[in-house]
């Protein structure tokens, strides 16, 4: 496919870069009945027992790697080896709006679906499409035993693991390895993430969920990397045969983070285009001004995850973090 590079827009900003559009959608049309009742999930059982893994793409619609991921998956005929995998395509709405000359737009339809996971807004009153599915999606959820959440990111960033708070999130993720760098955090002021949803954060339990923000979004190599983690996952839940001798020299690290940024203002800025990954070496650092507050570093190897360099009033610009 030709690359696009197209004007990116999106309800925060009208002022975004152009981004290149590397990737092309997949056509999911032939996995959208599933097999499970919920249109766009496949499930498959092995005859020896094991956990079931639940995978999930397109928590934002136009996240398409994570579609390539699965949709890959799902021709090659991947079966379990023990076990249930179910594999799942989530905002299926907002993906088939995906349009690459204009690749923010599909990112969701009402709301953001993945701001939608605590107990008070699935069964409140207040209803929109993503709560819909999400409310649809709820009984899959809470019969899974590990949830890998696939993502990808809009700005440059060194991929990640996301394993929100708990120690079952940590345990998995650190399980599986790659990327090799695990962040711990409470999420957004926006909403409750499924890495957040109470079944996987609670004290008492078995279940765990983690997210793999994988690269930049449209990018052929955060498609490798989502795969790389499917992979890891699968060989960890006995899924897959033959587990591969380790290729990685050092362990994962982990950091937990210290400090969510979220813009007070609708005139959030870095000093500098920051990249996600980024550690800076020394407390007290100015960071961004958030109007004419400023935003420094909190202590010294200060790791930036996922700063967003167009940063709506309300929204989360960075989050801070420390290496345990």
């Amino acid at each position: 496919m030709e690359a696009i590079t197209a004007p990116a827009q999106s309800q925060e900003a009208n002022d975004l870069p152009r981004f290149t559009v590397a990737l092309r959608p997949p056509d999911i049309t032939p996995w959208l009945p599933g097999n499970t009742g919920l249109p766009g999930f496949t499930s498959f059982a092995a005859t020896r027992s094991g956990p079931h893994v639940l995978i999930i793409g397109l928590m934002h619609g136009n996240e398409i790697a994570g579609a390539i991921a699965i949709d890959a998956l799902l021709r090659a005929g991947i079966r379990p080896e023990r076990g249930r995998l179910t594999l799942g395509f989530g905002n299926i709405e907002a993906f088939a709006r995906f349009d690459a000359g204009n690749p923010i737009a599909s990112r969701f339809i009402d709301e953001d679906m993945n701001r939608v996971w605590d107990i008070a807004t699935l069964e409140g009153p207040r209803t929109s499409l993503e709560l819909q599915r999400a409310r649809a999606m709820r009984s899959i959820v809470d019969s899974a035993d590990w949830v890998l959440d696939l993502h990808s990111m809009l700005w440059p960033s060194d991929p990640l693991l996301l394993c929100g708070q708990g120690a079952r999130g940590k345990t998995l993720a650190l399980n599986i390895g790659t990327p090799n760098l695990v962040v711990a955090d409470c999420g957004h002021a926006g909403g409750k993430r499924l890495i957040d949803y109470p079944r996987f954060t609670a004290e008492h339990g078995d279940a765990a969920s983690v997210l793999v923000e994988a690269g930049q979004h449209w990018q052929t190599p955060t498609v490798t990397q989502m795969s790389a983690s499917i992979t890891a996952l699968l060989h960890h839940a006995g899924m897959l045969p033959n587990p591969p001798q380790p290729t990685q020299t050092t362990p994962p690290r982990f950091a937990e983070v210290t400090r969510v940024v979220t813009a007070t203002t609708g005139r959030f800025a870095f000093v500098r285009p920051f990249r996600g990954g980024e550690i800076i070496p020394t407390s007290g650092t100015i960071l961004a001004y958030d109007g004419i507050a400023e935003v420094r570093t909190p202590h010294d190897q200060c790791l930036l995850v996922m700063p967003s360099h167009r940063t709506g009033r309300g929204h989360t610009a960075v989050r801070l973090a420390k290496f345990q």
